[in-house]
């Protein structure tokens, strides 16, 4: 996977564009009045290890064993699932991604920026996350499950799988409930902007 600079650079000045406003903290939404960049004073942010508060339930944790972790391998439906358009998917969980949006994700994927992290289980997509890599960041942007507790184990491994290759931030963007039991924590933007600052210059792979 290319390091954050390809994408600050990158020659598709729709990929540069968007790389350089998540570089600087903002993120995309459409709320039904067209893309629009977006901040939030609280940044909400996932802890990578269990050492750092990465909270995991003793319930859930006897469930990840039944989940496969796999990544990119199924983008387009992780998109829908994260529109509600995948049959068995919340039907709010993505009412903020637009067919503009979801056509966005869907070229900055092709370009290398955006990806799946998916859990399978029994042979079908139970669940995933999609978000934006740049250097040691991940920004989740959605999530979305197919069966109970699908989003949190794709949260939970995919915080795994990031440390275990080098990416120190996973972010969450904005705090909810469902989260903050896996031990998301909310920063101030300065704390996040030292964070972010940290993470880009990193040359990691997914």
């Amino acid at each position: 996977m290319p390091a954050a600079r390809t994408f600050l650079t990158h020659p598709d000045p729709l990929t540069r564009e968007v790389a350089r406003n998540y570089a600087g903290g903002a993120f995309l939404m459409d709320n039904g009045d067209g893309l629009q960049w977006y901040s939030v004073e609280g940044r909400a942010v996932l802890p990578l290890t269990e050492a750092d508060g990465l909270h995991v339930p003793r319930r859930l944790r006897r469930e990840l064993k039944h989940f496969e972790p796999r990544m990119d391998t199924a983008f387009a439906q992780v998109v829908a699932g994260c529109r509600g358009e995948l049959p068995g998917s919340p039907p709010r969980d993505g009412e903020w991604i637009s067919d503009e949006l979801a056509d966005l994700y869907l070229h900055l994927h092709a370009q290398g920026l955006a990806h799946s992290f998916e859990v399978w289980r029994g042979g079908q997509l139970a669940g995933g996350v999609l978000g934006l890599a740049l250097g040691g960041a991940f920004i989740a942007e959605s999530k979305f499950h197919r069966v109970t507790n699908a989003s949190k184990a794709a949260l939970i491994l995919l915080a795994a799988h990031l440390h275990a290759r080098g990416f120190t931030l996973l972010d969450a963007q904005i705090q909810n409930p469902h989260i903050e039991t896996l031990g998301v924590r909310e920063i101030g933007s300065d704390t996040y902007g030292a964070l972010l600052g940290a993470a880009l210059p990193l040359d990691v792979s997914l």
